[in-house]
């Protein structure tokens, strides 16, 4: 399967690593000596599991020019020489053979029968493939990934004649292929990558339709300090991002719930992020002059009503505190060293922040947060929301000002969602942070 023949993106089909770069992880997980059939074993059970991958990348790489001698490095990086195929009395050809036998060719898809039509038409389009990258120029990429790293691959991977071998993978059996194949052979022999690097990668993968674990699972990346007033994340995060994990909770316990969103770190950030950014939201609203009733209001609109703290037993500064519990467990676990601090407030903003909950004040007095056994009044929501973008922080009020649109569903005109959206841009939001709103504006 080529990918100009692949209907869907790999991150549909695969949430992890695929084909062969994915096997050749799996084996170096086994215990050595690795026998043969032991190795064969694991590629039946990946493909009849549904890693549709293994043959084609196998069958490129047999198809390719690449001599004995590049096929047999780029072997035994991917597996960091668990399984040597000389060892076994076959060259690496041979042994690629083999694993094909296993692999067969699926038969050509017929197009979608006239009945189904109509419903594919209707399904999302990150379904699909877009468009396939320009080969060129992911080669050109690819291949300057490659040597960028040399040195440190040279230096940390014993196998001679590597880095040339990688790149002529990369121009005989695609950029796709060889990307994969450089990311297997970092991971192997745990050579440390650069964060700028790594960021590459994952620009590449998306490109490629990657899932982010590709590059993100096992890489060894030297990451930056954790800091709380960077803003990487490409969604909502922090308060704002846990209170709608609690607007539709109810598959999950609530400390799953609290657990799952400190550890909710995305790809682009530094480990323990989410867990510090959601510690810097939560204290500091907890220690503010804001009264309890009105933390109280502010979470529960956010969170459309879905987790009362009296259903606990304690109130809206009580539960800060277990929110923070949770935070700081995360933070032991994954970045022991790091001393949490209340990043600096950006009162600058304070007045545009102002003006857009302002602007909605009068449409938010006539809603109610409903989920709430007693009922909030919106006049209270927006009190409580200027109250917070004026004595606590702008960022934090305009992050509760979004979820609280959501929430009550108020529409907006397109001005003032484009506002919005530059004032995103200003605290350095991500790409579907605002955009989580877009619904509401009018089409009129």
């Amino acid at each position: 399967m080529t990918t100009a023949e692949q209907d869907e993106p790999y991150y549909v089909l695969y949430d992890g690593d695929f084909g062969i770069s994915g096997l050749t992880g799996e084996l170096m997980t086994l215990t050595p000596p690795v026998a043969a059939e032991a190795a064969l074993g694991v590629v039946a059970r990946r493909t009849a599991s549904g890693d549709r991958h293994i043959g084609p990348d196998v069958r490129n790489l047999l198809a390719s020019p690449l001599p004995e001698a590049d096929v047999h490095t780029l072997w035994l990086a991917a597996v960091r020489g668990r399984f040597d195929p000389a060892e076994h009395g076959m060259d690496t050809r041979a042994w690629l053979g083999r694993m094909s036998e296993l692999c067969p060719p699926p038969p050509p898809r017929p197009g979608p029968p006239a009945q189904h039509t109509k419903y594919l038409s209707t399904m999302p389009s990150h379904f699909f493939r877009t468009a396939v990258p320009d080969e060129e120029k992911m080669r050109r990429s690819v291949l300057g990934e490659i040597r960028a790293i040399a040195p440190e691959l040279t230096r940390r991977v014993p196998l001679p004649g590597l880095v040339p071998a990688l790149e002529r993978a990369v121009h005989h059996a695609g950029a796709e292929l060889g990307l994969r194949l450089l990311l297997r052979a970092l991971k192997a022999y745990r050579v440390r990558v650069g964060k700028e690097q790594y960021d590459r990668f994952l620009d590449l993968g998306e490109k490629l339709d990657h899932h982010t674990a590709v590059a993100h699972d096992g890489l060894d990346v030297a990451w930056p300090p954790i800091d709380p007033a960077r803003r990487d994340a490409t969604w909502d995060f922090g308060l704002s991002g846990l209170s709608a994990r609690f607007t539709h909770w109810y598959d999950h316990t609530l400390p799953e719930v609290l657990s799952t969103t400190a550890a909710g770190d995305e790809a682009h950030q530094t480990p323990g992020s989410a867990a510090a950014v959601l510690l810097d939201d939560t204290l500091r609203l907890r220690d503010s002059p804001l009264s309890t009733d009105t933390i109280t209001t502010l979470w529960l609109a956010a969170s459309d009503g879905g987790l009362s703290p009296d259903r606990l037993g304690i109130d809206g500064r009580q539960w800060l505190g277990r929110i923070a519990g949770a935070c700081r467990e995360r933070l032991r676990e994954v970045a022991p060293d790091h001393r949490p601090h209340t990043r600096p407030a950006r009162p600058c903003l304070a007045g545009e922040v102002l003006r857009e909950v302002r602007h909605v004040a009068s449409a938010m007095a006539d809603r109610t947060v409903r989920l709430h056994p007693r009922g909030i009044p919106g006049s209270a929501v927006a009190r409580a929301l200027e109250q917070v973008v004026s004595q606590v922080d702008p960022d934090l009020g305009f992050r509760l000002f979004l979820r609280t649109l959501h929430v009550l569903a108020l529409p907006l005109d397109r001005e003032q969602y484009d506002r919005c959206q530059t004032l995103g841009d200003h605290f350095g939001y991500g790409e579907f942070h605002v955009s989580d709103v877009e619904f509401l504006v009018s089409s009129q």
